[in-house]
Formats: structure tokens, sequence, C-alpha cells
């Protein structure tokens, strides 16, 4: 069983998170049966902090989750997301922070996931249109209304997450943070930990790359999101394959995989630190978990950064980086 790591503000989550999203959209094929199994999985193996978001589908993440936690969801730390605007034929609507949409949307979260309450609700983007002060002031309107029991934020900037701290304590910022992301440990990390604010690492695997799945463009599927990524294309490819190779190197030498060292690295950065690795398949899921058994040493640690220094990385995250509260 996982051991636990604390959040902001008292909220104990399993040390390794499930991110649920490629269950449902953005990374090629589906198998819903196969999804709920994983979920399941998660559970029974003590990883029991699960992350979904209203946008993942749009809206079936967030129904296929309900279904796979009913009966279980006393076991479950569920955390789910709003501002990320779409419409049922999946067109985007934009970022949306208003205080009317924020009650909206947890209201309609509640129902597709059959549960009277969130245990971590963030604010996806921030909506750069409406001060932070009254967005996070209708969330706590919502965890007033026992809706919701911890306030999150999502790539939201230092500034920003200090004024949103100011209205309401906020438990965790989610961020892309890994290998080939570093970028948090410049300003993002200090701030929340200077806040008491945990931090939890979305794609902490580099959106699968760091694994050495891809050995070159063409292995990504067709319909999957990460052939439109600037690092997955081109030179920037071949440029971030070379680092995945070097972490290939170092796993080859510890008897574990890219995948398993990737994770242990960002276990190591600290105890407020918990990465959220997304799989939709129960293999994927218990080499991710294994990560959690993996020690590294300070040389090893060394090692590592020395393979994948800050800004090793080639190419933006995004194609499109205008969402991303800097």
């Amino acid at each position: 069983m996982l051991s636990t790591r604390q959040l902001g503000q008292g909220l104990t989550v399993s040390a390794l998170g499930l991110g649920c999203m490629g269950m449902s959209e953005f990374y090629g094929e589906r198998d819903e049966s196969e999804a709920i199994a994983t979920i399941h999985r998660s559970l029974d193996l003590g990883c029991t902090f699960l992350d979904t978001a209203d946008m993942y589908g749009p809206f079936t993440n967030e129904r296929l989750f309900g279904r796979a936690i009913a009966g279980r969801r006393d076991e479950v730390v569920l955390a789910t997301k709003f501002g990320n605007e779409r419409s049922e034929d999946g067109a985007f609507l934009g970022v949306n922070g208003a205080p009317e949409y924020v009650r909206r949307a947890c209201d309609a979260s509640l129902q597709r996931l059959g549960v009277d309450v969130i245990d971590l609700y963030y604010q996806h983007r921030v909506d750069t249109r409406v001060p932070i002060e009254e967005t996070i002031g209708a969330m706590q309107e919502l965890v007033e209304a026992g809706k919701v029991r911890h306030l999150g934020m999502s790539e939201a900037a230092p500034q920003t997450i200090r004024r949103a701290q100011a209205v309401h304590p906020i438990a965790a910022l989610q961020t892309e943070y890994s290998l080939w992301t570093r970028d948090p440990e410049d300003e993002i990390l200090p701030t929340c930990r200077e806040l008491g604010i945990g931090f939890v690492a979305y794609s902490p695997l580099g959106r699968g790359f760091l694994t050495g799945r891809f050995q070159k463009p063409e292995d990504i599927p067709e319909g999957d999101f990460r052939r439109h990524g600037p690092r997955f294309q081109g030179e920037n490819f071949y440029q971030n394959l070379r680092l995945v190779e070097r972490v290939q190197e170092i796993a080859a030498e510890k008897n574990v995989t890219p995948g398993q060292l990737a994770l242990a690295w960002v276990l190591a950065q600290g105890q407020d630190i918990v990465p959220i690795p997304g799989t939709k398949r129960r293999t994927y899921l218990e080499e991710n978990l294994a990560a959690a058994d993996v020690t590294l040493t300070p040389e090893d640690l060394a090692r590592i950064a020395e393979a994948a220094p800050k800004g090793a990385a080639a190419g933006e995250r995004y194609p499109d980086m205008s969402t991303v509260n800097r």
C-alpha cells in the first residue's frame, strides 16, 4: 500500500495519484471497461488520490469516474476542476472564472460524479478577465455550502496564488512538473512552500515521453493530441529523445524503468509534492506505483539533475501557452 503525503490545510492524499484524463480524451483510443478496472485497481493498491475535470470528454470523464467509484466513495480523495469551458459538442468556449459559472459548474460536476461533496476543487485555468478574488470568493461559498472540502488552483502565477490565498486557504497548486519541465522550481514551488500550499505535479512523465516509449514522431498514435505538441515535433523531438536516453542509462543501472526513475525523482523533490501520472491501463498503473519503492541516493539525484538540467527540453509545453497564467 502506498504511503500518504499532506497537502495544504491538512489534506491527506496517497503519495502518488492517478490522472484520469486519458481515459476519455486526448490520448487516442478509449476502453471504458479497462479504464474502470484501472480505477478499481488503483484503489486496491492504495492510490486513492484521483484526478478528473469537467472538460475531459467533455463531461464524459466525470461520468465514467462516478460510475467507477460508486460504492467506494469513502476510499477516494476526489479532485476535479472547472474553468476550461466547453460545450456538449466538444467546442472550447474559453476560460471562465465568473462567480455564477463557478457555482453552476460545481453543481454539474457533483451531479455527473454522483457525489455530495468534492474533496479538492481546482480552478483549472486562471480567467484573467475576472479578478481572482471574485473567483476564489465563489469557490469559498462552495466550501461554506458543504459542496467542496478544499480549494485548488492550476497553472497560476505566484502573484495570483498570493491574492487567492488572501481570500481563502489554497490546499494545492497543480502544475506540470517533471524532468523536462522544471521551471516551477524558480518561483512557483518557493511560493507554495512559503504559503503552506501543497504541490500536485501533473504530467510527471512528460506526457509519456520520459518512459522511452516514443522513438520517432510517427510512434505517436493517430488522434493523439501529442502529435500537435511542440516537444513532440521535428528537431525538438530528437533533442528531447537525447534527454530520455540519458535517463534510460541511469534507470538501467538501477534496474528500474525510465518512467519509474522519472517518478521517483519527482517524489524526491519534497514531501509536499504529489505526482499524478495519468494512465488508462492497469499494467502502466502498477508500473507507475512501483516508483514509490525506488530509493534515490544523493549521488543518483545529482546524476539525474546533470542528465536533465533545468531548461533541457526543447519546445513549449503547449502549442498555445496563452491560457497559462505567468
